[in-house]
């Protein structure tokens, strides 16, 4: 049971982690050459579209399963891969999961507020590139490393 709660938070985090990966290698470049207008109302859209059960229940998923292995590796720590386990959940939790909620989805909810056609969003859209961009890079290297504290807990 405990080996299928370490697979599965790999797997989740692995997953979302590739997600984030796709938005900080070439997404947000594309979004950003584009005219403001239409960065602003792809983004719109992607936050919208991204609302689905199949990715949130993936993103939302693996923080309640990071959250078991967090607590398995608290009640077992003379286990030899009890350290990897909670470096797999505090990295989801807090580098993927709290940086989501605390950094991203405020600017996302920013964005929103704005018409694609106002002056006020062409004025933020090169803000908000940056600064969610750079919460993304973070969220991105905590859910790889999160998958890969995972699978190194997998070997023991």
């Amino acid at each position: 049971m405990l080996n299928t709660l370490v697979l599965l938070t790999c797997i989740g985090a692995g997953i979302v982690g590739g997600v984030f990966f796709a938005f900080s290698t070439f997404v947000m470049k594309a979004l950003s050459q584009l005219p403001e207008s239409h960065g602003v109302a792809a983004m719109q859209r992607i936050n919208v579209v991204v609302l689905n059960p199949l990715f949130l229940g993936t993103f939302m998923g693996t923080a309640v399963l990071a959250t078991g292995c967090f607590a398995v590796s608290l009640f077992q720590w003379s286990a030899p891969r009890s350290p990897l386990l909670l470096a797999s959940s505090l990295l989801y939790l807090v580098g993927t999961f709290f940086v989501t909620i605390a950094f991203n989805v405020p600017r996302n909810e920013r964005l929103a507020r704005f018409d694609n056609e106002s002056s006020e969003s062409s004025a933020y859209w090169p803000v908000y590139v940056g600064e969610w961009s750079r919460w993304n890079h973070v969220r991105t290297v905590a859910s790889v490393a999160s998958a890969a504290c995972s699978a190194a807990a997998l070997a023991y």
